[in-house]
């Protein structure tokens, strides 16, 4: 029954494709993103369904779409370096390399996607479709995510959504981090969508979906999911207008929410302030010591997967408390351990891609925060042209949510997560595509000029 609802959706998706080409485009958003041949357990799991979705995808654009006044934006060129430094430190410099080969199988596809989407992206329409998707892909994992938190499922490592598998989007801290990330983009959708023109029925969606994105980070008990939220809510204040009625309203919530907290939640967030008593936050600031002293020797980095070769050794603290709650005693423990994660996108870079990696992928955020901030002032208010008031805001969600997933990134290890590249991807795309209408507007009073009598020659 499963196979078959993949099968009815994904084949009714690619027959509308036959006629709407850039469908292939969603299509692969979508099976990028949820995975469905990870969830089968018939014959849609043997099929090379991303690698068939992609290739329509590509087909389609070179067949149908036009080519003309087709713009490549500094960010795509930077991503193409940053995949060539990446394939030669998998060929030529991993020190793992059977396990370097299996990541650079996925990740060379999620940044040739990610160079590739915005060539596709000349309309708004188009650049609201992928939105569309990527936040309808995430809203599928999300929602059961959302009941299952509600009814009592939760659990830090164990909180399996449709796969019984802690990797991918289905990590818990990459799925909390993702579902907070989604949050600004679902608003923008609310406010300034024209696919599902906002009415009640959006407005109820779109509640809904962003509460079960506020519940994911408490159904999976990821602390970086917590911090995301905190950190989306102080982003928020910057544009509403009643500032004080929103930090009240945020108070409250967190007031009425506490008490049905589950312990084990309560319990794994206390970490957050005493992270010396907490193994799992002290594994991670050995691992980046570790990251710090590989890249003296190794300045190039490892290759894919070069934290295999660690060895830690660090101390925990844990302390016991009076009755009053003084500190009682503290006890500190030796934990020895080795082959650890980064536990971080930015010490992931480090130490697999080096320096030269790791100031590539700074660069291509930069500037994507750079280039939002400019469209966003640019085009508010009184500044827009008429029928661009979508521009601003959609710039302000797309710079938060970048924000949000660089947050994240702090404490997961998704520098090449194929949704948060995706994310890029659409920034850029905007960019491109209103720089052709500016480039377009500025050509037309040449034109009609020269176009008048006695200026034609």
């Amino acid at each position: 029954m499963r196979d078959a609802g993949f099968f009815g959706f994904l084949g009714a998706l690619l027959l509308l494709g036959l006629k709407r080409p850039f469908l292939f485009v969603c299509a692969y958003i979508y099976v990028d993103i949820v995975a469905p041949q990870r969830i089968s357990y018939g014959l849609f799991s043997s099929l090379p369904v991303s690698f068939i979705v992609f290739g329509l995808a590509i087909a389609g654009w070179l067949i149908t779409d036009k080519k003309a006044d087709m713009r490549i934006a500094p960010r795509q060129i930077l991503l193409l370096l940053l995949l060539g430094y990446c394939g030669l430190t998998t060929f030529y410099i991993a020190e793992f390399a059977e396990e370097a080969f299996d990541k650079w199988d996925w990740v060379w596809k999620s940044m040739i996607f990610a160079i590739f989407l915005p060539l596709t992206l000349r309309t708004r329409l188009r650049i609201e479709s992928v939105l569309l998707f990527i936040v309808l892909a995430l809203a599928a994992i999300v929602i059961g995510a959302g009941i299952k938190t509600v009814f009592g499922g939760s659990g830090y490592g164990s909180f399996a959504m449709m796969v019984d598998d802690n990797s991918g989007i289905y990590e818990d801290s990459t799925l909390s981090t993702a579902a907070i990330m989604a949050i600004p983009l679902i608003l923008w959708l609310t406010r300034h969508g024209t696919i599902f023109k906002p009415d009640k029925w959006v407005y109820i969606f779109a509640g809904g979906l962003i509460f079960a994105c506020l519940l994911t980070p408490i159904g999976t008990q990821a602390r970086t999911g917590l911090v995301c939220a905190g950190f989306l809510a102080v982003l928020m204040l910057r544009d509403v207008k009643r500032r004080g009625l929103f930090v009240a309203g945020a108070a409250l919530a967190g007031l009425v929410a506490l008490p049905l907290l589950p312990a084990a939640f309560s319990e794994r967030m206390g970490t957050i302030s005493n992270y010396q008593a907490d193994e799992s936050a002290g594994t991670r600031i050995a691992v980046w010591s570790w990251t710090l002293d590989y890249v003296q020797e190794h300045p190039l980095g490892g290759g894919f997967d070069a934290y295999r070769g660690n060895n830690l050794n660090y101390y925990t603290r844990d302390a016991s408390l009076s009755a009053g709650g003084d500190v009682r005693t503290v006890n500190r423990r030796l934990v020895t351990d080795k082959g650890r994660a980064y536990h971080s996108a930015y010490f992931e870079m480090l130490g697999e891609q080096g320096w030269i990696g790791l100031a590539l992928w700074l660069s291509i955020h930069l500037a994507g925060l750079v280039r939002m901030e400019w469209l966003r002032r640019h085009y508010r208010g009184d500044k827009a042209p008429e029928g661009f008031g979508w521009v601003s805001p959609l710039a302000t969600a797309l710079q938060q949510a970048q924000l949000v997933y660089l947050l994240g990134a702090l404490f997961v290890g998704i520098a090449f997560q194929p949704v948060f590249l995706m994310l890029l991807s659409v920034q850029i795309g905007l960019d491109t595509y209103l720089a052709r209408l500016r480039k377009q507007a500025a050509q037309r009073p040449l034109v009609e000029r020269i176009g008048r009598p006695g200026l034609a020659g």
